[in-house]
């Protein structure tokens, strides 16, 4: 029996990657680097310095690391400023039934997401309260496709890994998701995410009894 849920935030529950994209835009404009909505993709489920290297990497550019923590630190900046917008309105159709549901069923929850400021968001959202447990990124050594944050957040519930389902939008989670030896139940295109063992398009697709079995693997 499947006993937690553990979720990525962008892409999953909500959507900031609008948000990035625009800041992210505005700093590879500064740097001249051509970057693209397309070019903007590679960068999902990639932590902040991890998104900064492939962007230098599309202008060709190599610069300091006390560069990068500057130029990161810029684009955070942008970001927040962006974030402030968000409200619970911003929360995709179908996540709080969702969650009403699996509290119903004694399943546990926990948060996976790269973003540094996923804390902030959750507040936003109004939504802190739905999960058990939250991994704080900034502790998290390897990023996405490694396996950690998942394996952290299974560990902080008290659950065994093949007991929990992970939830993502990007290649790089669900690889981690089944590195972590976690069932994968991708969001999005079965074309982009060929390694999750289920997709959806959207979390409004997990209904009652999708869910009812997918807690009985």
């Amino acid at each position: 029996m499947i006993q937690a849920f553990i979720f990525d935030l962008d892409g999953v529950l909500t959507d900031t990657a609008e948000y990035h994209f625009l800041a992210w835009k505005q700093l590879a404009t500064q740097l001249g680097i051509e970057f693209s909505r397309a070019d903007n993709e590679l960068l999902k489920g990639v932590d902040r310095m991890g998104s900064l290297e492939l962007i230098l990497q599309l202008g060709q550019k190599q610069l300091s690391v006390d560069e990068k923590l500057k130029l990161a630190e810029q684009k955070n900046t942008e970001y927040l400023k962006l974030v402030e917008r968000m409200s619970p309105a911003d929360l995709f159709p179908g996540v709080l039934p969702l969650f009403s549901s699996l509290k119903a069923a004694g399943v546990k929850t926990a948060l996976a997401s790269a973003s540094k400021n996923a804390a902030l968001v959750l507040q936003k959202l109004c939504i802190p309260a739905l999960f058990d447990y939250v991994a704080d990124s900034n502790l998290i050594k390897n990023g996405k496709p490694d396996p950690e944050i998942f394996l952290t957040c299974a560990q902080a519930l008290g659950v065994a890994p093949e007991r929990c389902i992970g939830v993502e939008d990007a290649p790089a989670g669900v690889t981690a998701i089944k590195a972590a030896g976690m069932y994968a139940l991708g969001i999005g295109e079965p074309h982009a995410l060929t390694q999750a063992d289920l997709v959806i398009p959207a979390v409004s697709a997990l209904d009652q009894p999708l869910l009812t079995k997918l807690l009985t693997l």
